[in-house]
């Protein structure tokens, strides 16, 4: 009985083989012959891309599968130029067109950079549709080196970005100071009073002479009425003749008050 379940066991397993040999092996499709190549214009010989500014690559693309194809999209990335590791992926571009039998084609890439500066490893790629299937080819793959745009001191839009800045900043700092600084106390000083000195010297004009516009008016009208009653002698000035008169009253005065 052992015998027997043993040699149905191997001509069952022998069966299982020959039918796995027998069954056609499938062949895998090779992808579509596309070849695409990239360069930047002529007078970029060095390579750069320029942070901020439109960078350009044209590619060429030509079909050679022998049967109509479909381009979807151009795109690429910035890699460490040594371990090839994914920096930054940069601006897709869609577009949809047919990709005729042995037609060869140009179109632009553009894409724009803010990446620190240094050497970077550039990639840029096709991809392109065979029916319900898509496939990628390398356009593009080189060293490229990340510089930053030229300065100009003459550059409209950095001078006006400058000038709003300084007027920013130059606002700010004012109001910080009005809101921050103490105000200024003002010191009430006393009013002082100048006496300015008579211009020029006074001079006698004689024996008991005196200049008549340095004297006040109600003084000159005493003297001159004294000197017509004749009572004021030469050479006595109009504050003895109002002191005289002051004594004179006030005897009078105590006279009549005896």
């Amino acid at each position: 009985m052992r015998l027997t379940a043993l040699i149905g066991l191997g001509l069952s397993l022998g069966s299982l083989f020959s039918a796995v040999l027998s069954e056609p092996t499938e062949e895998v499709a090779a992808p579509p012959e596309v070849v695409a190549t990239a360069a930047f214009p002529e007078e970029n010989t060095f390579n750069h891309v320029v942070n901020g500014q439109k960078n350009l690559l044209t590619l060429t693309i030509e079909n050679k599968s022998g049967q109509n194809l479909t381009l979807l999209s151009i795109a690429g990335s910035l890699t460490h130029p040594d371990t090839n590791a994914l920096l930054k992926n940069l601006t897709s571009q869609q577009y949809g067109v047919p990709l005729l039998e042995d037609v060869k084609i140009q179109l632009p890439y553009i894409f724009y950079s803010e990446f620190k500066p240094g050497d970077h490893r550039l990639n840029v790629w096709v991809q392109h549709a065979a029916g319900d299937k898509v496939y990628t080819v390398d356009a593009f793959e080189s060293v490229v080196t990340i510089v930053e745009p030229p300065v100009s001191f003459f550059d409209l839009k950095m001078l006006s970005t400058y000038l709003i800045l300084l007027g920013l900043v130059g606002g700010a700092g004012y109001y910080t100071y009005l809101a921050y600084a103490p105000p200024k106390k003002k010191s009430k000083k006393p009013a002082t009073f100048s006496v300015s000195a008579p211009v020029g010297t006074v001079t006698a004009t004689g024996a008991g002479g005196y200049q008549e516009e340095w004297i006040p008016e109600h003084h000159l009208k005493k003297t001159k009425s004294a000197k017509k009653s004749g009572g004021v002698p030469s050479g006595t000035s109009a504050d003895e003749l109002s002191g005289a008169e002051l004594s004179g009253t006030e005897g009078r005065r105590r006279k009549g008050k005896k």
